[in-house]
């Protein structure tokens, strides 16, 4: 008797089905439980990766400055991200250009990205690209910056 019911049932779901009867909605969706995957993280990093430091320095720096570009925050993040030498280095060359020395231009980029060169006698490459305008007016200037591998901070942009 328990084949027949079950025979008849799967008949019943079945004739629902061609139907588009509630009954398909209930045997779909008891069928298997629902799977809920991870959400894929946006940006993720390692404090220990000199590329993933440059993400991070670049990412606040712009921040730091965009809108107002009031306060102390990007010569904070200068001191903690740069070399001494370079700091130094970076001061002679804003002097010399009128302009950000990081971000080599007078204005602030309303975007980036940052994907690691080269790596070889202790210092690793991150290339950066920096997004400028919206729209049809879209320009991007590409910078590359060297770190020090045993300290992780940068000596140099170019």
């Amino acid at each position: 008797m328990t084949f027949t019911r079950t025979v008849a049932l799967g008949a019943a779901l079945a004739a629902g089905a061609a139907l588009g009867s509630p009954a398909t909605a209930l045997a779909a969706t008891s069928a298997a439980p629902a799977v809920h995957a991870a959400p894929v993280p946006v940006r993720s990093g390692d404090p220990a990766s000199a590329v993933d430091r440059v993400a991070d320095f670049y990412g606040a720096y712009i921040d730091s400055l965009y809108g107002t570009g009031l306060g102390g925050l990007s010569s904070d993040l200068r001191a903690h991200y740069l070399t001494k030498s370079f700091q130094k280095q970076l001061a002679a060359w804003e002097k010399e250009h009128h302009a950000d020395g990081v971000l080599r231009a007078q204005d602030v980029p309303n975007g980036w990205s940052l994907t690691q060169a080269n790596a070889g006698a202790g210092h690793v490459w991150s290339t950066v690209v920096l997004t400028w305008g919206t729209g049809s007016h879209v320009t991007h200037t590409t910078l590359t910056v060297q770190s020090d591998l045993a300290t992780r901070l940068i000596s140099n942009i170019t």
